[in-house]
């Protein structure tokens, strides 16, 4: 069931559309992540949804019911911001009580509620600690249990990682993503990482200058990017023109099989590096840099046609610059892209 409906959503500042006739469906339960660029338009989305930015067309829906009107605090909706914005004259257990006073909740009925978000986000006992004394990871915590408390129908997360470490980070998402499915939330998140948004999603968004580019599982995103600019949002380099026939395209570093069924015709060519393998024959090239990526080794290559592509290899053996390779390519790691 659906629980968040845009229809034509546009936002404008000045000429400028910011946001551009969106059309997205959360449904209940789920957790959708919206991916772009800065200046993409994703936080401005957010921030419609919650009623904090006037619209210029289209209608917010929430349970099926026009939010047009519908002032921030009567839409059952729960922010968390990038930079947390506690309150550091209150201590921990009155921040995450904020939202469930402002409600009109009496301190003996939330106190027992207070205790059970801190206990579920990881920090239980700390009703009294002062917001000055926590760790980036904790106010983290403690901006999600009052985001939480008055049990919103739907959760909104504006960066919500992005001022922590990346190790933080990868711990954290997990830990998010296991909280959302155990309690059941729906959530709409905007993030500009890519590891964030898949770690955590059910869906991915991809946003490019006010408009949707790419919706899909992180899955499908990642395997199949609908575009050069989604490919290289995602971190793939090795695209480039080329002409498909009879289950080969032809392009600056030759012949290169593409999967069964791919279209012909004029089109782009994504080799993801996995997918350009060094060996005894193949396309001559030169190692221009070679870099550690933990599991593998990444290979900066100058063909000798000059193009340049980028391979990955293991560690054992692997050439460094200066050293001449051959490489072929693997057809299961090629994707053919739209024309742009």
């Amino acid at each position: 069931m659906t629980l968040l409906e845009l229809s034509g959503v546009s936002v404008r500042f000045g000429e400028r559309a910011v946001v551009d006739a969106v059309d997205l469906a959360v449904a209940e339960h789920e957790t959708v992540c919206v991916l772009g660029p800065s200046g993409s338009g994703k936080s401005t989305l957010l921030r419609v949804v919650a009623g904090l930015q006037a619209t210029a067309g289209g209608r917010v829906r929430l349970g099926g019911a026009d939010q047009r009107g519908v002032p921030v605090h009567r839409r059952g909706v729960g922010l968390m911001f990038q930079d947390h914005q506690l309150f550091p004259h209150r201590d921990v257990g009155g921040n995450v009580a904020f939202g469930l006073r402002m409600q009109g909740a009496a301190r003996s009925s939330y106190e027992a509620r207070v205790a059970e978000l801190l206990e579920l986000v990881g920090l239980p006992g700390a009703q009294r600690r002062a917001v000055a004394s926590l760790s980036g990871g904790e106010q983290q915590r403690v901006a999600l249990a009052r985001a939480l408390a008055p049990s919103p129908r739907l959760l909104m997360l504006d960066e919500p990682l992005g001022q922590l470490d990346r190790g933080l980070r990868e711990r954290l998402v997990v830990e998010l993503r296991e909280l959302f499915s155990r309690l059941g939330t729906t959530v709409l998140a905007v993030t500009h990482d890519q590891g964030e948004a898949f770690a955590l999603a059910d869906r991915v968004v991809v946003m490019r200058e006010g408009r949707i580019a790419q919706v899909g599982t992180p899955l499908e995103v990642w395997q199949r990017p609908a575009s050069e600019f989604v490919a290289r949002f995602l971190g793939f380099e090795n695209v480039v023109p080329a002409e498909v026939s009879r289950g080969v395209a032809q392009t600056v570093w030759g012949r290169i099989p593409v999967p069964e069924g791919s279209p012909e015709g004029p089109c782009r060519v994504l080799v993801r590096s996995a997918g350009v393998v060094p060996g005894p024959s193949g396309l001559g090239c030169v190692v221009e840099a070679r870099t550690f990526r933990g599991t593998h080794v990444a290979l900066r290559l100058r063909a000798d046609s000059g193009s340049v592509l980028e391979a990955e290899c293991g560690w054992a053996g692997a050439p460094g610059p200066g050293d001449r390779v051959a490489v072929t390519f693997t057809p299961s790691e090629v994707v053919v892209l739209p024309p742009e």
